[in-house]
C-alpha cells in the first residue's frame, strides 16, 4: 500500500477537534438554536429592565448606604430577575441539542461516526457552554445597564465600578452556562426530551418549593445546597445569612452538573442508541 493511499484515510480520521466542529457546525444549523438563544437573552434583558424601571423605594428599608442594607433589594438581583426564566430556556435547549437526536433518530450516525461516542457528549458540552456564557454574560450587562436608566438617583442605585457587580453579573451568565451544560446531560441520560424538560423545571423550579415541607431544622440545613439556591448564590451581590458564599454556590452547583454528566456519559457508553 502506497502513501497516496493511506492518505484519504487518513484525511478522514476521527479526531476531536473535528468531532467537535461537527457538534457546532449541528447546533448552527438548528433553527431552535437560534430562537431559544434569542429567547434567552430577551427574558434576561427585558424582565430585568422592566424591573429596574418599575421599582418602588418605599418597597424596600430606609436607612444605610445606597446599594448595600437598602432591604432585599439592590439594583443587581433587580437587574437579574430575569435569570430563573433564562435559565429554562438555555436548559431547554441543551435538552434539545442532545435528547433531540435520539428523537430524530441521528444519534445513531453520530454514533457511528464516533464510535468512542463520549467525546460526541463533551463536544455538546463544549459548544454549548461558552456560547451561553459569552451570550448571556452580555445579556446581563445590557440588563445592568439598562436597568440603571430607570434607577438614575435612587439609593440602590449601583455602577459597573462597585464592588461584586461585574462579578454577580458574570456569575449569572456563569450559572446560565451550567444550567445549558446540565439540560444536554439530562438530554443525553434520559433520552428524551419531554422528561428531560420536566426533571430539570422539577429541579429548579419545584424541588426546593417541595422541600419547604420538611421539618424547619431539616430543610434550613439542605436548602442551600438545592441546585437553584447553590446557582443563585453564585450571582447574588450580597451574601444572606441562609445562603452558600459566591465560590461555595459555584461549587455545590458544578458538582450537581458533574453528576449529571457523569451519568450521561455512563449510559452514553453502556447502553445501545
Amino acid at each position: 500500500m502506497t502513501v497516496t493511499e493511506l492518505t484519504p484515510t487518513a484525511a478522514y480520521k476521527v479526531t476531536g477537534p473535528r468531532v467537535l466542529r461537527s457538534e457546532w457546525a449541528k447546533f448552527w444549523s438548528l433553527r431552535s438554536s437560534w430562537i431559544t438563544l434569542g429567547v434567552a437573552v430577551v427574558l434576561l434583558v427585558v424582565f430585568g429592565a422592566i424591573a429596574s424601571a418599575t421599582y418602588s423605594p418605599g418597597a424596600t428599608a430606609q436607612g444605610g448606604p445606597p446599594g448595600a442594607d437598602s432591604g432585599d433589594q439592590d439594583a443587581v438581583s433587580l437587574a437579574l430577575l430575569g435569570v430563573t426564566f433564562a435559565s429554562l430556556a438555555v436548559g431547554v435547549l441543551g435538552v434539545l441539542l442532545s435528547a433531540g437526536e435520539y428523537t430524530t433518530g441521528m444519534i445513531r450516525s453520530t454514533l457511528t461516526a464516533v464510535p468512542r461516542r463520549l467525546p460526541v457528549l463533551w463536544s455538546k458540552t463544549a459548544v454549548i457552554g461558552p456560547v451561553i456564557l459569552v451570550l448571556t454574560t452580555l445579556g446581563a450587562l445590557a440588563a445592568f445597564q439598562l436597568g440603571t436608566l430607570g434607577l438614575d438617583g435612587e439609593k440602590i442605585a449601583l455602577s459597573l465600578g462597585d464592588d461584586g457587580v461585574l462579578r454577580s453579573l458574570a456569575g449569572a451568565g456563569l450559572y446560565l452556562a451550567l444550567v445549558a451544560v446540565a439540560g444536554v446531560a439530562l438530554g443525553v441520560l434520559l433520552r428524551s426530551s419531554a422528561g428531560a424538560i420536566a426533571v430539570l423545571v422539577g429541579v429548579l423550579l419545584i424541588l426546593p418549593g417541595l422541600a419547604s415541607l420538611l421539618p424547619d431544622s431539616l430543610y434550613d440545613t439542605i436548602n442551600p445546597y438545592f441546585p437553584s439556591n447553590a446557582g443563585s448564590a453564585m450571582y447574588a451581590l450580597h451574601q444572606s445569612s441562609d445562603a452558600l458564599s459566591p465560590g461555595a454556590g459555584l461549587a455545590v452547583f458544578a458538582g450537581w452538573v458533574a453528576l449529571i454528566l457523569a451519568g450521561a456519559a455512563w449510559r452514553l457508553t453502556k447502553s445501545d442508541a
